[in-house]
């Protein structure tokens, strides 16, 4: 009998061990889910960015504007495609509102950005990470860089303007000021 039981405290001991290694696996999958939207965000800003930056040089603003409308959803829809996240730009000042609108956890999100931004956070810091019914979600703010400003700053110009109201008719997305969160990198895996 001493040995049945012997047996079976051997055998509890892995099956305990496996129940606390268990309790872990959320927290490293969680770690792991974060790092892969980073990597898709930083994806994301690197193929864009240089974009928009030789779209300026090609032809200036108001030819960057038309980049930026056609590629930025090209490039989140391509990552999409190619990864198994779904990835979205949105802000609560929407420049494209068929697509940029937040939704309620991404509408708290981006004000709690707002406001550590205001209390001096750096935007590359702000981002968060949560399961939301079932779904990994994910948030990288998009602070407006002086790049940006040219339009989505306080003092656009007309032909600016003008190429903003013929692609964004219901254009929310100017009045900032450099280093302030304009949007974020929104994404989401099941």
């Amino acid at each position: 009998m001493h040995k049945l039981r012997n047996h079976r405290i051997a055998k509890l001991v892995p099956l305990g061990m496996l129940v606390l290694a268990s309790c872990d696996a959320p927290e490293t999958d969680q770690a792991s889910l974060e790092q892969q939207a980073r990597e898709i965000t930083q994806q994301f800003t690197s193929t864009l960015l240089p974009t928009l930056q030789a779209a300026l040089a090609d032809g200036g603003p108001v030819n960057a504007i038309e980049v930026c409308a056609i590629r930025a959803p090209q490039i989140a829809d391509d990552l999409s495609s190619s990864t198994p996240w779904t990835v979205n730009r949105v802000s609560l000042k929407a420049r494209n509102t068929d697509r940029a609108i937040p939704d309620a956890w991404e509408r708290g999100v981006l004000e709690r950005f707002d406001a550590d931004a205001r209390a001096g956070m750096s935007g590359a810091a702000l981002s968060e990470a949560a399961m939301i019914d079932g779904e990994f979600r994910f948030m990288q703010a998009q602070v407006a860089m002086p790049l940006c400003l040219t339009c989505h700053g306080e003092n656009i110009s007309e032909d600016v303007s003008a190429a903003l109201r013929q692609h964004y008719p219901n254009d929310l997305a100017t009045g900032y000021s450099a280093g302030e969160v304009r949007g974020a990198i929104s994404l989401r895996k099941k």
